[in-house]
């Protein structure tokens, strides 16, 4: 299906082409990993270069009625907040609420020639870089889809845009800051967030569940000090070995399979159908786009146990090790110590509590050959699962999609996390959620050459204008 170009395409590719792209350029410069990441934060000031910039440009927005503020709270990082009231018509008593984030991951090994996480790369039209897909263009996309509304006579109700800066840390700050503004944001009919992803950039995705997540630090302990490998080995048992034993109570090798009932749950009915649709016109949702070594290939070959793999199935992941010398550096020594850093993703509607409790008992409880066992640094955060789209919103995504990409939305189930979702699924939920993003096919986010398509962005930018309007009009 062909695209008719309208007004507001040229309005958006304008506002992209001279403001947007711009200072994306100069926020993927930025350093500004999550705190988890950098526990100096603040001393560094790179959280704050963000900010600062974020909210100048934001400032200088031809925005009715705009605010720019940052709010500050004690001991957390800062949250940039936008309000803008209705305008040509809409309500001020029925807000929409729009969300992103604007810190970022670490920097991660294996960027190609001629690119780095804090070198902005335009290549094939595709803005390459840490943060700018995930989620740095968020910002800049939601405050160009109100100007677009407003500059093109549309009406939108009163919108907040919520930027927050620890969203990759689980969004420990969050909660703090909804606290505070609870009167401020009132009670939004709408939620429209930038942080997701999509299955193709041929179109409007709609993300229609998020995975949870429960993260630890497990250390096993055996030796006070490491000792000559010959005379110990076989007498005492290796720290990894013990690891070993304790991932085997969590998690079956041979399939991948989470073996604790407490990260399980029964996966809707509703959603099986959906992830069956979706397999129907896109038969390999996620493998074809993975970068496989020469023969890999994926635990999963059929596109709808994909899908529900994807989102519905608790897996674990260990993404980080300590204890271990590099090759170049390993003597014959038998080590006093290993610890992994475990990730776990939980389906949507998993307690993530209770999830984290159990995974503690499992490592925890009658180890090994007496070694000391420790579970630190847990970590939980909630999934979340949409509630059905209201009638007006299923058309008003259709009638937006085939306006900038030319074809109907589609929805799917995300296999990340942001925990926003969950604590405003609670706050609202009587909410109607849109939650897309630009994270296509080999965009990477948290890994080594990430990137932005930008013309995806720009449509989506554009996508947002068309749902403000109908969201306003649709009584």
């Amino acid at each position: 299906m062909s695209i008719v170009e309208t007004p507001s395409h040229s309005v958006i590719g304008q506002i992209w082409a001279h403001h947007i792209e711009p200072a994306l350029h100069e926020y993927i410069a930025i350093p500004n990993v999550s705190e988890a990441f950098d526990a100096k934060w603040r001393e560094h000031g790179h959280m704050q270069r963000a900010v600062d910039l974020i909210r100048t440009w934001c400032e200088n927005r031809p925005i009715v009625g705009l605010t720019v503020e940052v709010q500050e709270l004690p001991e957390r990082t800062p949250l940039i907040v936008m309000e803008i009231p209705a305008f040509n018509g809409g309500s001020n008593d029925d807000p929409v609420l729009l969300y992103g984030h604007l810190d970022k991951q670490p920097e991660m090994v294996g960027w190609r020639e001629g690119l780095g996480p804090w070198t902005p790369v335009v290549e094939n039209g595709r803005l390459y870089g840490r943060g700018g897909a995930d989620d740095g263009y968020s910002a800049f996309a939601s405050l160009a889809a109100i100007e677009v509304a407003q500059a093109l006579g549309m009406a939108h109700n009163r919108c907040v845009v919520l930027i927050e800066a620890s969203e990759e840390s689980g969004s420990p700050d969050l909660p703090a800051h909804l606290v505070a503004l609870r009167d401020r944001i009132g009670t939004p009919s709408l939620v429209l967030c930038l942080d997701s992803g999509c299955l193709d950039y041929e179109r409007l995705w709609v993300t229609t569940s998020l995975r949870g997540m429960a993260a630890c630090t497990l250390t096993v302990k055996i030796l006070t000090e490491g000792v000559h490998s010959g005379e110990a080995s076989g007498v005492v048992p290796s720290s990894f070995r013990i690891i070993r034993q304790l991932l085997d109570r969590v998690e079956d090798a041979a399939t991948g399979r989470v073996l604790l009932p407490a990260l399980h749950v029964e996966i809707p009915e509703h959603r099986v159908r959906e992830a069956e649709a979706t397999a129907d016109e896109f038969p390999e949702p996620f493998s074809t786009h993975m970068p496989f070594v020469a023969g890999g290939r994926p635990a999963v070959f059929e596109a709808a146990k994909q899908l529900i793999a994807h989102t519905w199935m608790p897996t674990l992941s260990v993404t980080g090790a300590a204890g271990l010398p590099a090759i170049a550096d390993a003597g014959n020594v038998l080590r006093p110590s290993t610890s992994l850093q475990l990730s776990f993703r939980l389906p949507p509607t998993c307690d993530d509590a209770a999830a984290m409790i159990a995974v503690e008992q499992a490592l925890t409880s009658e180890p090994p050959y007496g070694a000391h066992v420790t579970v630190e640094g847990q970590q939980a955060a909630p999934g979340w699962n949409a509630p059905p789209f209201a009638v007006w919103l299923d058309d008003a995504l259709d009638k937006a999609s085939t306006e900038y990409f030319g074809r109907p939305a589609r929805a799917f189930g995300e296999g990340g996390t942001i925990p926003f979702m969950g604590m405003l699924g609670e706050m609202f939920p009587d909410a109607q959620f849109v939650i897309t993003g630009v994270l296509g096919p080999g965009s990477n986010a948290h890994g080594p050459n990430e990137f932005l398509d930008l013309a995806c962005a720009r449509k989506i930018t554009g996508c947002l204008a068309r749902i403000l309007a109908e969201h306003a009009g649709r009584s």
